[in-house]
């Protein structure tokens, strides 16, 4: 009787993984679909991790000027182009996005920006990260680069 019963729970341990993976999914995707689109700017990186291998280090200038005590959101303030900055007024009215810390540092999403073997050229110049940004939650999920244009790279 047992050996069903430790089964049947690692099924279910397994299910539930699943579940959870696949719910984490569907809300990242519906962030990307329907989310509203803003830019960041980039910072330097530290060049020797710049591009290492089919990816970009990255770092955002707003994460530099957020609080290393703990996460939370940040209120945004977004010119007609979509560029958001840290706003001036914390508590005021807009868009806000949700960061971590980790490592002792502000993190907005991702620190890196996957791409195609042999494209990295292409992505040499990218001055903004483009994010959907989920309204309700903070949550923003970075869909590409781009140039000081806007223009996805």
């Amino acid at each position: 009787m047992k050996p069903v019963v430790a089964r049947l729970a690692m099924i279910g341990a397994a299910v539930l993984v699943l579940a959870a993976v696949n719910v984490s999914i569907v809300a990242k995707e519906r962030i990307k679909t329907t989310g509203e689109r803003i830019y960041l700017e980039l910072a330097p990186v530290d060049p020797r991790s710049l591009m290492q291998g089919d990816y970009m280090a990255l770092r955002f200038r707003l994460a530099q000027q957020l609080s290393t005590e703990r996460g939370g959101l940040a209120t945004l303030a977004v010119a007609p182009n979509g560029v958001a900055t840290l706003s001036p007024d914390p508590n005021g009215a807009g868009l806000r996005i949700r960061y971590r810390i980790r490592q002792g540092q502000p993190w907005i999403g991702t620190n890196a920006y996957f791409f195609e073997e042999g494209t990295a050229e292409r992505y040499a110049g990218a001055r903004y990260g483009e994010f959907r940004l989920d309204r309700d939650s903070g949550e923003a999920v970075l869909v590409g680069l781009t140039g000081e244009d806007l223009v996805r790279k």
